[in-house]
């Protein structure tokens, strides 16, 4: 018997409204946004980007992941892997019982029939969606269709005969189920570049074409599909993103890769050659913007960026505000100590939960200081507001 898929809701959205605003709502937010995204107290003042934290997509994910655990309260529930990248979201649902199957303490267990499975915000690989539907266990699709309109476009240049040079992370979850459609047809092939440094190597062998092992060298395990050749797979491409990159740098990307695909067989040629689609996610985008306009429209002293330290999109929002402002990437409230110092990642640093943070004193600079403070895509409003809480208690003199 095929498993029953969830697409499109369990019909249970009323019954846990009440349960997701307790958990996430907050009525700091609320005022702040009242205020025009400012907000004095004191000597502190803070400018919130006005699009920030939870997008449609996560919102969508989180709702689908309570509505399950309300319409099955009975059965096992499992996550295939984080359902976002956001520890307080994941430890809410590890809270409920619905068990994630990336945990060490999951590392043995086997799904049965009767079982229901979670596919989070980012998809799964299309080897992993076929090892659970032979299982035959209900599924509940929660994969954002941002992604899925990546998924469309790798697919379409598999079935064209085209290489999809993916800009992204090879580890990240979204990637690797990415890179699985990209394989989707016979004799199929993809290459995951992690920034413009890797996509150079990929350009200028498309313009003089080397020594391939030399080429593999250069990239990490997993970053290319099995057999790949660039000798061979490097004459038609058409180049896709991790949603959650940052857009300027995916552009950049696609350009390059098209100025070396004109250097080596001309115009005429490049248009048949080579394809590009901006599938950067929306909201993604939104909260780039949003965070460019706060820089350039306020004197700030500093910028503070919430969220998991293994969100690429919050990575990014920290890399945008480092160039401009001392910035502290921070994962929860709790990393504004009381001690006057600050737990934060290292901006620039590999995007993972397993990265040390670092531990800066006398952050906070004397007198009156301007904030900047936005959220990535994953991080829930009641975060935000415990954060601006906290940095208001902090503030006050002692």
């Amino acid at each position: 018997m095929p498993p029953l898929v969830f697409r499109k809701g369990l019909d249970m959205k009323a019954a846990v409204a009440d349960e997701l605003a307790a958990a996430y709502h907050s009525t700091v937010v609320d005022a702040v946004r009242a205020d025009g995204y400012v907000r004095r107290t004191g000597r502190l003042t803070i400018h919130l980007a006005k699009e920030f934290g939870f997008c449609y997509g996560v919102d969508r994910a989180v709702d689908y992941a309570y509505q399950t655990r309300k319409r099955f309260p009975d059965k096992r529930v499992f996550l295939t892997g984080e359902i976002i990248h956001n520890p307080h979201v994941n430890d809410q649902l590890r809270g409920r019982g619905v068990r994630i199957l990336t945990d060490e303490a999951e590392q043995t267990t086997e799904i049965a029939p009767e079982d229901v499975v979670i596919l989070p915000a980012f998809g799964v690989s299309l080897e992993e969606l076929a090892r659970l539907e032979q299982r035959g266990c209900t599924l509940v699709d929660t994969t954002c269709g941002s992604v899925l309109n990546v998924w469309k476009n790798v697919r379409r240049y598999a079935k064209d005969g085209f290489t999809s040079i993916i800009h992204g992370k090879v580890h990240h979850e979204e990637t690797q189920a990415t890179a699985s459609q990209a394989t989707a047809f016979p004799g199929a092939h993809y290459l995951v570049v992690r920034d413009e440094e890797q996509a150079q190597i990929v350009c200028d062998f498309i313009r003089q074409p080397g020594d391939p092992a030399a080429f593999l060298a250069a990239f990490a395990p997993g970053a290319c599909s099995p057999g790949f050749d660039p000798t061979q797979h490097l004459e038609r491409v058409g180049c896709a993103n991790q949603t959650t990159m940052l857009m300027s740098e995916s552009l950049r990307v696609g350009e390059m890769v098209r100025a070396a695909m004109r250097d080596r067989y001309g115009e005429a040629e490049t248009a048949v050659r080579f394809r590009a689609f901006d599938t950067i996610c929306s909201a993604t985008q939104e909260r780039q913007d949003a965070v460019e306009a706060l820089l350039a429209s306020e004197r700030l002293d500093l910028a503070i960026v919430v969220g998991g330290y293994n969100s690429s999109n919050t990575c990014n929002l920290a890399r945008i505000c480092a160039d401009h402002v001392p910035t502290y990437h921070i994962a929860n409230p709790a990393c504004l100590q009381e001690d006057g110092s600050i737990r934060h990642r290292p901006i620039g640093a590999p995007s993972t939960t397993a990265l040390p943070e670092q531990i800066t004193g006398n952050w906070l600079p004397a007198g009156s200081v301007t904030i900047g403070l936005t959220a990535g895509a994953s991080t829930p409003n009641s975060i935000v507001g415990e954060v601006i809480e906290r940095l208001e208690r902090l503030a006050i003199p002692s």
